[in-house]
């Protein structure tokens, strides 16, 4: 793939259909049937309630592997989208000449991992602000693109891809190029290229996120009649859960509602000074939610006093926050996150009590709102 890429000249638009290589009419290769790590069918039909997304993120080894490891997907497999060839070769896409992009058809159960759940992980493992590129992959085929079956996909991804783009756009990355289309045919690649990096474990993958965290905006969540995406909590009980609020589009919407101090510290990953936030020295009874979304954080029972001036918890509920490595500041520190909206928390530090883990959850009291039980 890097190879191919940095050696070949290639073409940097794509080719009219006159331009294009005329393809054939049948597959020039065998297609296996079952898929090498997860032992179910790669080709339709698949069982019922199992639907298709495809997507493309360059180098479809690594982004294949992304995928088959997701808990809730039945199936994938690499193939070629998006172009006018018709059967086209791995050699034929390569050139440039095809038009088609290297992607990843992921089968899932919408019931276990939902679409909008998989664009989050598309957008969070690549750079989808390169245009024809991914890294020093180079070329048409490793374009970023989101090809929909269905019209609530398409939606979905449209409401992402704008929401996303602001979201690198105020972290000083360049305009999104994530290309949004229905899907047109896809072609199974080459058998050799089927899990790839399971057939070649310490083989090439092209992978590399911007750092920028993907917040699915609330209309696709109610679209999807999901409320919570919240990693490990149960869907029934995040859709009854009334605390939780809606998750706003933009940058610019996070900022009327949470004024600009909480802004400072949510969304900026600012941090209060110390003995001065609201919930320093409270012992209530209760819950701790995300001062942003509602999201369920803290129960009161894990609260204890550390004396460093801000709250300190020594566990989170399960899958309610994400830890993030921080090098700021000259310092390497794990940042907190809420799991549903990615607003900034605190740090964890490895200094809390012993008999409950060890760990010490420092958060800003403007971070959190307390809800009195």
């Amino acid at each position: 793939m890097l190879f191919d890429s940095l050696f070949n000249r290639k073409p940097a638009a794509l080719p009219t259909v006159d331009d294009a290589l005329k393809g054939r009419d049948r597959v020039p290769y065998s297609v296996p049937e079952t898929h090498e790590v997860l032992g179910t069918r790669m080709h339709a039909p698949f069982p019922d309630g199992i639907e298709t997304a495809v997507v493309g993120l360059g180098c479809f080894w690594g982004a294949e592997r992304l995928f088959w490891e997701v808990p809730g997907v039945y199936s994938t497999a690499v193939g070629y989208s998006g172009g006018v060839t018709p059967n086209p070769t791995y050699e034929e896409v390569c050139s440039g000449r095809t038009g088609h992009t290297e992607v990843v058809l992921v089968a899932f159960d919408p019931a276990n991992v939902s679409y909008a759940d998989l664009l989050k992980i598309f957008f969070e493992a690549h750079d989808p602000t390169q245009g024809m590129r991914q890294g020093g992959d180079v070329g048409t085929q490793y374009r970023s693109a989101i090809y929909a079956t269905t019209e609530t996909q398409r939606s979905t991804a449209e409401a992402m891809v704008a929401s996303y783009g602001e979201a690198l756009t105020a972290k000083g990355k360049n305009r999104i190029t994530t290309e949004v289309v229905d899907l047109g045919p896809f072609y199974y690649a080459e058998d050799y290229h089927q899990q790839y990096l399971h057939k070649v474990p310490n083989g090439y993958c092209g992978l590399a996120g911007t750092g920028v965290s993907c917040a699915v905006p609330y209309a696709t969540l109610q679209e999807q009649s999901i409320l919570a995406p919240v990693s490990g909590a149960d869907h029934e009980s995040a859709v009854a859960d009334v605390g939780l609020r809606p998750l706003p589009s933009s940058e610019a919407e996070w900022k009327k509602i949470l004024g600009k101090d909480q802004y400072r510290v949510l969304r900026e990953s600012g941090t209060e000074r110390p003995f001065t936030g609201e919930y320093n020295a409270v012992w209530d009874d209760g819950l701790y939610r995300c001062g942003a979304c509602g999201n369920p954080l803290f129960e009161s029972a894990e609260k204890f006093d550390h004396g460093c001036g801000w709250p300190s918890f020594s566990n989170a509920l399960p899958g309610a926050t994400e830890d993030i490595s921080d090098r700021s500041h000259g310092m390497v520190r794990t940042e907190v996150q809420c799991a549903r909206c990615h607003s900034h928390l605190g740090h964890v530090f490895p200094d809390g009590p012993q008999d409950a883990g060890g760990n010490r959850y420092c958060m800003n009291s403007l971070s959190l709102a307390f809800e009195e039980q």
